[in-house]
């Protein structure tokens, strides 16, 4: 936020106040390595172990073409939101909203962008309450396969317990150690995946066909890879929080060592997604579970180590941010640590609840990758580019702007279909809570 000139002192001291209170704003001393790792968090997740699962339901073909232009695109569309972050002499655009309104209006600028962001925060959430309980599961069976079988449901308990403390970190560099950690185990789980698949070698009965018999079930599959490829891209949403952490003067900009830890970030995206997606499809064929890491078991040790580093991996600044922004600027809260203790652990407790009442991975994946993470991935950098810098029609930028806004618009109509008819199917063999 900018202080506007008409500001009295004493509210402008109060905005200040609050601006080093909130958590993007209230450090700005990150570094390029920052960036690297904060977007390689963002980015390198629960969805790059259903990549061989969304290759299953698209081929190889389809498959390795979607794989390369989401890549593609994703990285321009990072590039314009890193250039605009800053395009305003004197002022910085720390939030996605206020790019949004900047293009748009005050007012439809936040309702175009926010409740995209928030919907994108809080899936990204639920779902690596699903993802990391599943993967402690995993780990206790394979570490204890005689002992009693534990519900999932007590699992995704115990992965919302550490995150109740996590959740208390307050600002975006205060959580640097542990961004670079589960970056760090991130790489690592990929790379376990596919060098463990990789030794594993081609299954007997491996069948690179549709799963699905009729036309309908290929085409609903289809739209489900589609989400779910989509939403292993998804990253931008919190692009400008991490760039806004980052020190910035006329000389030396903040998207200049932005842009070098992004283009890290990209390279270690392409080492991660690339190997999992293609040797995990090459060894198990349309028989690979949702989540890569269920349908490997051996060598034991290798496998519980993967899935317990899935564990540490958590992304709600941004939603906390929004949030306490709203409660101390619009309802006039004072910034504390109860209120952040309060609002924090609720919003925990919700994203826990949501996971036990509907631990379908590959279905919300599908689902929310295409309803809001195609858009604000995929298509909305780009509109926000053409409302705001107005390239000439039918110039190089102006059409790959409109490639990239027809891909997603596309992506996000279809997606949300397929992923709904999974949970849909999934939700008829599953008992409430159980």
């Amino acid at each position: 936020m900018t202080l506007t000139p008409n500001m009295t002192d004493e509210e402008a001291a109060r905005q200040k106040a609050i601006n080093d209170w909130l958590p993007v704003t209230a450090s700005r001393t990150a570094k390029w390595w920052y960036s690297a790792f904060h977007n390689v968090t963002a980015m390198v997740g629960a969805g790059v172990l259903s990549l061989p699962y969304a290759m299953s339901h698209l081929g190889w073909g389809p498959g390795v073409t979607v794989l390369i232009l989401s890549w593609i695109i994703t990285f321009y569309t990072l590039w314009q939101m890193v250039e605009m972050h800053e395009m305003v002499p004197g002022k910085r655009f720390d939030r996605y909203h206020e790019l949004g309104q900047q293009a748009f209006g005050e007012k439809l600028g936040l309702w175009i962008v926010v409740p995209q962001q928030l919907v994108v925060e809080i899936s990204v959430d639920i779902v690596y309450m699903v993802t990391g309980g599943r993967s402690l599961k995993k780990f206790h069976d394979i570490v204890c396969p005689n002992c009693k079988s534990i519900r999932t449901t007590y699992f995704i308990m115990i992965f919302a317990s550490v995150h109740f403390v996590l959740s208390h970190l307050p600002s975006f560099n205060s959580i640097a150690g542990v961004s670079l950690s589960a970056a760090v185990m991130s790489l690592a789980y990929s790379t376990i995946a596919w060098t463990a698949s990789a030794a594993k070698g081609v299954r007997p009965d491996v069948d690179y066909g549709y799963s699905a018999k009729s036309a309908s079930g290929k085409t609903f599959n289809v739209f489900t890879a589609l989400g779910d490829v989509a939403f292993a891209y998804a990253g931008h949403n919190v692009v400008l929080e991490i760039q806004a952490t980052i020190p910035s003067t006329p000389e030396k900009p903040s998207k200049v060592p932005m842009w070098r830890g992004a283009v890290v970030a990209y390279i270690i995206v392409g080492l991660c997604y690339f190997p999992v997606a293609l040797i995990g499809y090459w060894v198990f064929g349309n028989s690979v579970e949702d989540n890569i890491l269920l349908s490997l078991e051996k060598p034991n040790w290798l496998i519980a180590t993967a899935n317990m580093f899935v564990v540490i991996h958590i992304f709600a600044v941004p939603v906390f941010d929004m949030i306490e922004t709203f409660l101390v600027k619009k309802l006039k809260f004072r910034p504390s640590f109860t209120l952040r203790f309060i609002l924090r652990n609720v919003y925990v407790a919700f994203t826990m609840m949501v996971a036990i009442s509907i631990p379908f991975f590959g279905g919300l994946l599908g689902f929310f990758g295409g309803l809001v993470m195609a858009p604000t991935t995929y298509y909305l950098p780009c509109i926000m580019w053409l409302v705001i810098y107005k390239p000439k029609p039918f110039s190089i930028t102006w059409i790959a702007n409109w490639i990239c806004i027809v891909l997603g618009v596309a992506l996000m109509i279809v997606a949300p279909i397929g992923g709904l008819r999974t949970i849909i199917l999934s939700a008829k063999e599953y008992e409430f809570f159980s």
